[in-house]
């Protein structure tokens, strides 16, 4: 572990975690990591970045398409921008998907979804899917794309793999996620045991956003709990986690489900290290590790024959 690790967490509980814990409201979060965003995490030169609308039957929907220097054929990704369904954007998560595609050669795409408390579910699930269409509409095919999420946006990008499963359409390529999210309820044990230990998010607010997003649904409901989703016939799954997170459990029972329904799950449990620490990619080598290790096993994935 690097000398920078226990200084960030540190950093992190005592200032960025009763930061989030006071913020008065979601308006509160999203200008204060927009703002953080734009001065502490920054993109590869040669990055070009640039604003789109996906377009399909289903709808319309805005994306920031995030290019490397030397994009490589065929090869993109569809990445959901975590922020407890009520904050971020895909400015906030584009430097840290241009580390990612700059390591792949993939063009990303990062849908500008509707968040809480504004529209809740299944606001942003309908948006995921439009952006889905969206691609596969200017000639995609299935196969080519990889699915990817952070915390809230895990929960999202799972969501959308299982309704793509059920739906019995051509499934992505793979789908990774950095301490996804995956049980609304927020009964896992590690809930509770590493509240105090967790370096970023504060289990207090949890409920507060959760309810938001929900708008009433059953947390419950395999539609925005993934861990109760039917995964039959997914492709390659990778996930990392830290073991002093909160979402700890949650990753854990997200890959037990998964390998259930007989789905190839990687699960990389890292000791301490903060939630979706390759975010923090400009400052912490454990996230540019973390992003090696995940950009090789993009590289390594298996051909998928296309579906129509």
């Amino acid at each position: 572990m690097s000398l920078r690790r226990p200084l960030i967490n540190f950093w992190m509980r005592q200032v960025e975690k009763p930061a989030m814990a006071r913020a008065k409201d979601a308006a509160a979060l999203r200008r204060s990591l927009e703002l953080k965003a734009k001065f502490l995490f920054h993109a590869p030169r040669g990055t070009q970045q640039n604003w789109l609308k996906l377009s399909s039957a289903s709808g319309v929907v805005d994306a920031l398409e995030v290019r490397p220097k030397k994009p490589q054929a065929k090869r993109v990704i569809l990445y959901i921008h975590g922020g407890a369904f009520v904050f971020g954007s895909p400015r906030t998560h584009a430097a840290m998907m241009a580390q990612l595609a700059r390591r792949t050669g993939a063009r990303v795409f990062l849908p500008q979804y509707r968040l809480a408390p504004e529209a809740p579910f299944p606001a942003a699930k309908q948006d995921l899917r439009q952006a889905w269409d969206g691609l596969l509409a200017q000639g995609i095919a299935p196969s080519d794309i990889v699915l990817g999420g952070d915390s809230a946006g895990g929960a999202l990008a799972l969501g959308l793999l299982a309704e793509l499963c059920a739906d019995g359409a051509g499934g992505p390529a793979a789908l990774f996620g950095f301490s996804p999210l995956t049980d609304m309820a927020h009964s896992s044990e590690s809930f509770t045991l590493n509240a105090r230990r967790e370096a970023v998010l504060p289990a207090s607010r949890a409920a507060e956003c959760s309810e938001a997003y929900l708008g009433g649904c059953d947390p419950a409901d395999p539609a925005v709990s993934p861990v109760h989703a039917d995964f039959t016939g997914a492709p390659p799954v990778w996930i990392t986690v830290g073991d002093t997170e909160i979402l700890r459990d949650d990753a854990h029972a997200i890959a037990a489900r998964l390998r259930e329904c007989g789905v190839t799950v990687q699960l990389d449990e890292k000791h301490n290290l903060p939630h979706v620490w390759p975010i923090l990619h400009n400052i912490l080598p454990e996230a540019r590790q973390t992003l090696d290790d995940l950009a090789s096993w993009i590289r390594q994935l298996p051909e998928r024959p296309s579906e129509s």
